[in-house]
Formats: C-alpha cells, structure tokens, sequence
C-alpha cells in the first residue's frame, strides 16, 4: 500500500467543494422548510426538539379521537332526549285529554291512546346510523314490539298480547261469583261478609286477586252495629323446584305490600352474590341448597307468586289460612236515611267504599239502597251482594287492567322474566313462552347509562346509554297502552260503563303523571341534558388544550416564513459570491497573476 504525496491545492480545493456542497444543502433544507412550513421532514431532523414534537403530537391524536367521540356522542344523546321528551309530552297530552274527558268521549279518548302509543314506541325505535339507541347493549334490532302486537298478540306465533292478559286477570279479580271474591250472607239479624275461598287455594287466590276486606261503620250504631274486622291469616309460603338455578337465571318473587299493591323481588343467580344482595342469590349445587336459601330469605314475607325459566319447575307452595270476616247487626231500627260503609282494598293500592243508604222501600236489584221493610238483614245482605258486583265490573276490572298492564311492561325477554300469567287459583311458576315481549333490548345492566360509554378525555368516560324499559318510560307506556286496550262506549254519568271510564282514567293518570314526578321521564332527560352539557365542555376544554399543544409547536415542528426567507436570500447571496470567487480562483495561473 502506497501514501501519496500531500498536495496543498488539492486540500483547498476539498475544502471549497464541501464548503459549496454544505452550502448548497443548507439552501435545499430552507428551500423545502419555506415550502412546507416545516422545520424537518423527519424527527431526526428536529434534533433535541422531537421529544417535545413527539409527545404533543401523541397528545393531539388523542384529541381528534377524543373529538370525533364526542362528536358521536352528542348526536345520541341528542336524539335520545328529544325521543325521551317526546314520550314525555305524549304521556302529558294523554293526562290531559284523560283529566277533561267524559264518558261520552270515552272513544275518541282510546283513539288517541292508540296513537300516542304509535307514536311513543317509534320514538323508542329510533336508530342512529343503524344502531338502535333504546335498547341498551342490544342495538342490532328494535327494541319495541309494534303496537298491534302489544295489543293483539301474534296469533300466526301463538303469542298472546296485552288485552288477553287484561281479560284474564279480570276473570281472576271477579272470581267465580263476579262479586271480587267477597260474599255477604244473613243469618238472623246478623250480616256476615268474608273474603271467599277454601283451604289452599283459596289462600293462594286471596293473595293475588280480588277485592281485600277491610272495615265497616254504620252511621247508626243503634239501629245497626258494624263488628270488627276479623283479619285474613296466611302461613308463610315456601318454594319448591326440580333443578337449581344455573349462573345468569333469573327468578321473579311477587310480595304483597301493606297498601295491597305488589312489588316484584327479581333475583339473578350470581357466582359471586354475596348475602344481602337484593338483586342476586348464590348458584348452589342442588336444588335442595336453592330452596332452602329461598324460604329462609323469604320468610315471615307474604309472598304472592314465584316465577323462573321452566327448567326450573319453580312453585309456590302456600298452607290453609282463614279469610278476613267481618259482621253488620240490625240490633235496633234503622231508620230511613241511615248508612253502612263497607270499605275495601284492591290489588292496585287504592280503596273503595261502599255506602248503602236504607230506605222504607228499595229495589231489590239497588247497588246503593236496601229496604227497611221484611227481613232487614236479609236486604241488606242483598244490597252489599249488588253492590259488591257493581264495583267487580267497574272499579275492580279497572284496577285489574292497570295490573295487567303493569305486570305486561315489567316483563322482558330474560328467560324467567316474562309477564307473570294466571294459572289456576294463582300465578305461574314457569315464564310464559306463550306471551308477546314488548322489549327485546338489554335488561342485565343495573345503570341503564352504563350500557353506552364515550371516552371524552384521558380521564374520563362519560355514561350515555338508554333503555326503553326504564321504569319510568314503563310507566308512561302502561298508562298509554292501558287506555289505548280498554275502549269503553262509556254512558250517561252515574251508569257502570261511566264509572269503569273514570276508574280507568284515575289509573292512567297515575301512571301518565310523571311529567311532574321527580324520578320519572324528565329525570331521564334532565340525566341526558346533562351529559349534553359535560360534552360541550370537554370539547371546549379539549379546544384549549389543542390550541396550547399547537403553539407548544411553534419552532419545533414548523418556521417562520419570514425568517427563511430571509435566510435563504442571505444564504444565495453568499452561495453566488462563493460561486464568483471559486470561478475566478480556478481560472486563475501564473502567466495571469503575474501579468
């Protein structure tokens, strides 16, 4: 291997090119940076600022997708709470029209209940780019049965629908007698009312249907005594089934309250339930381990029915109690114009009273009067039989309607859930699969919001989920759909069909009443107005961070126009004059210099 030999004009010549190539790559780089705005094609480029590019570059991806977000977000809820208000302000105009009506107007009065429960369900069916946004985590499919089939059923399926579940828990609340399975006999001068039924079944039905006796007083004690109530007893109920409920099974415990009204125990089987849980019980390993956990739950509580999947076999077993009695004695002489009140409980939570007036002659078939000629006690036995039955096919039927309706729109199609079906003297122990559900949706989330989440920053997710069976929605539902089923020709004021119009109304307007209800349908819409509002200000917090993050960009990621173009006008000028001087110093000899 050869050195050769140094020659001084060869290293000044080295230096002039890379002195002429740097400059000449420097005038690229400004040319480019003064064309894309950006101080570097790539991060290296940055030198010690593309930590800082990096990390607010990372961070205002995270706000685009924290933007297009609630971007999505805000066109659900949106659409969720103009759907909830309209349901709201079609419960309230049905309140209305229920609260100026009359009986004459009965008709027309279902009519618009038909349509404003057309018109409340398309709201609840409304989608969003496909997605329906009612049905919680279910969002493939509508989550709300047409109307004709809540109403009609789906007889080509063998599906049963609510007017057919009005019919048979009327049938069940008149009893055998059509008299709200409460009879009054006379014996001498003595009037016994009692609660009907023998044995266990009569338990059973006296738990779940008909009129409860409650209390009498006379507005002549002298002439006629009313005794005290004699209340009904009942020993506890216990449970029995064929296989333990698998994790995920649901099972439905209707208990009475004191009011008469009942409440509905649902109860999830759950690995993990821990004692105490009022939604959940453990998953035991024999059905013998379940029942025991059931009727040490539910003792000493007055259970009504039981209900869960068919494997299941569930059934509630009640013992022989004794009917509530009570007594009325002529133990003097009435006297025209006096009274006796008899006042009753529904299964609905409301009362009824029922004043017979006597009079010195009445018709036997009177609902309201008895006469005071002949056998007294026998009259007035008459009379509260009339009577009896005049209320079964008007104020009962309609508290049996609101019942119906109410049990209807609490079911869902979690195997178990069901709407509760008369069976016998009582309810039945398996889910019907023979019944119309009106919501498909998602019912296993305890937070309806919880079931649709947006990430709207770094640290939070906001909740904005829906369900269309949230009970207040039900609600309104069960009051429109109540109407809309119990078409009524009414008549003049004063006849049955009049006053089972307005007994139904009473019913529809509680139910329609949550316009002015704390927890009821605004209670949704003031949850989503709310979400409304945290979006808007996440998105103009993430504005500002955005805007921050971009001027932490300035001189890192992007120059000053102004700037490079003053460098590169600065650097030209010195390229061409090195350029000029290079040309003259390569042209240059001995013969030129010394000349």
């Amino acid at each position: 291997m050869s050195i050769a030999p140094f020659n001084a004009s060869t290293y000044v010549g080295d230096r002039n090119t890379a002195n002429l190539v740097g400059l000449k790559g420097r005038l690229d780089t400004l040319t480019n940076q003064l064309a894309s705005g950006k101080a570097a094609t790539t991060y290296g480029g940055l030198g010690v600022g593309r930590t800082t590019s990096l990390s607010a570059h990372a961070a205002l991806a995270a706000l685009d997708g924290y933007d297009a977000a609630i971007t999505g977000a805000t066109t659900r809820v949106a659409l969720a709470n103009t759907s909830v208000t309209q349901v709201n302000t079609l419960g309230a105009t049905l309140q209305r029209s229920l609260t100026a009506s009359n009986a004459s107007t009965a008709t027309d009065t279902s009519k618009i209940a038909r349509d404003s429960l057309d018109a409340a369900i398309d709201a609840l069916n409304v989608d969003l780019g496909g997605q329906y946004i009612f049905g919680g985590r279910a969002t493939d499919s509508p989550p709300v049965a047409a109307t004709d089939a809540i109403l009609n059923g789906e007889p080509a399926a063998g599906r049963d629908g609510l007017k057919t579940l009005i019919a048979e828990q009327k049938a069940a609340d008149l009893g055998p007698n059509a008299n709200g399975r409460i009879a009054a006999s006379a014996a001498g001068a003595v009037v016994t009312l009692s609660e009907e039924g023998a044995g266990v079944a009569g338990t059973e039905a006296r738990a779940n249907f008909g009129f409860r006796l409650l209390s009498a007083t006379s507005s002549n004690t002298a002439g006629i005594t009313a005794g005290t109530t004699t209340k009904a007893t009942s020993p506890d109920v216990t449970f029995t089934m064929a296989a333990a409920p698998a994790g995920g099974d649901r099972i439905r415990v209707a208990v009475n309250q004191p009011d008469g009204s009942q409440s509905f125990v649902d109860l999830t089987a759950r690995a993990s339930a821990a004692t105490g849980d009022a939604d959940a019980m453990p998953v035991f390993a024999t059905a013998a381990e379940a029942q025991t956990y059931l009727n040490d739950r539910f003792e000493g509580v007055p259970v009504a029915s039981i209900q869960g999947p068919a494997a299941l076999d569930l059934q509630a077993n009640f013992g022989t109690g004794t009917p509530a009695s009570l007594t009325l004695g002529i133990t003097g002489t009435p006297k025209a114009g006096d009274t006796v009140t008899i006042n009753l409980a529904l299964r609905d939570g409301t009362t009824q009273s029922l004043t017979l007036t006597a009079r010195a002659s009445a018709d036997a078939t009177s609902t309201t009067d008895f006469a005071l000629t002949g056998d007294i006690a026998a009259n007035l036995s008459n009379a509260v039989n009339n009577a009896l039955k005049a209320a079964a096919t008007t104020t009962l039927s309609a508290s049996s309607a609101s019942r119906a309706t109410q049990d209807f729109f609490a079911g869902s199609a979690s195997p178990g859930l069901a709407p509760r079906r008369v069976e016998g003297d009582g309810y039945a122990g398996q889910a019907s699969d023979t019944t119309v559900i009106w919501y498909t949706g998602d019912d296993t989330a305890a937070d309806p919001r919880a079931t649709a989440t947006a990430q709207v920053s770094a640290t939070r997710v906001l909740n904005i989920g829906v369900q269309a069976n949230e009970a207040p929605i039900r609600a309104v539902l069960s009051g429109l759909a109540m109407v809309a089923a119990e078409s009524s020709a009414g008549g003049a004021a004063g006849t049955p069909g009049a006053q089972h119009v307005n007994a139904l109304a009473d019913r529809a307007r509680n139910l329609l009443v949550s316009d002015t209800a704390k927890d009821g349908v605004p209670g949704i819409a003031a949850d989503l107005g709310l979400a409304s509002s945290t979006l808007a200000n996440t998105k103009a917090s993430n504005r500002e961070s955005r805007t921050a993050l971009e001027g932490s960009l300035d001189g890192v990621d992007t120059v000053s126009a102004e700037s490079v173009t003053a460098q590169l006008l600065q650097l030209q000028t010195q390229l061409q004059a090195s350029y000029q001087v290079t040309s003259m110093l390569s042209k240059l000899t001995l013969v030129n210099y010394l000349g």
